[in-house]
């Protein structure tokens, strides 16, 4: 129904955000995050179903718990280095264009075949990683 008054309506500014955790995973406090299939919280890895979340802001630990039982802080909409893979690496040519999650701490500059989900956005190039919005 349509607002008839005023309304003070909740608002966070996105940037820190607290995610549920899936099932028997620990992430660590610097990591790729992501999001998979059912919207738990995962470390970065090599899978098509991931969706790009930002950098944990905590460990969290959740081996022993079922989906949801812990939260892990997330930043979000801010550039983050990740190391550059060796063996595919992101190069200058890719700037501006997406990276793809090899793992909760790498890059790759493909898909890898269908086999990798993306990452963010390649913001810089350098020998000490890759940028990433």
């Amino acid at each position: 129904m349509a607002l008839t008054q005023d309304r003070m309506t909740p608002v966070r500014d996105g940037e820190v955000m607290p995610y549920a955790v899936a099932a028997g995973v620990e992430i660590f406090l610097g990591a790729q995050v992501a999001v998979n299939a059912t919207g738990y919280l995962v470390p970065g890895s090599e899978a098509t179903t991931l969706t790009y979340i930002g950098r944990a802001d905590a460990h969290v630990d959740n081996s022993d718990g079922a989906d949801g039982d812990e939260t892990c802080l997330v930043r979000r909409n801010k550039a983050f280095l990740f190391k550059n893979d060796d063996a595919d690496p992101v190069d200058q040519s890719l700037v501006g264009q997406p990276c793809y999650i090899l793992d909760d701490e790498t890059v790759a500059g493909t898909d890898g075949t269908g086999t990798r989900s993306e990452s963010g956005t390649v913001l810089a190039v350098e020998s000490a990683g890759v940028w990433v919005e």
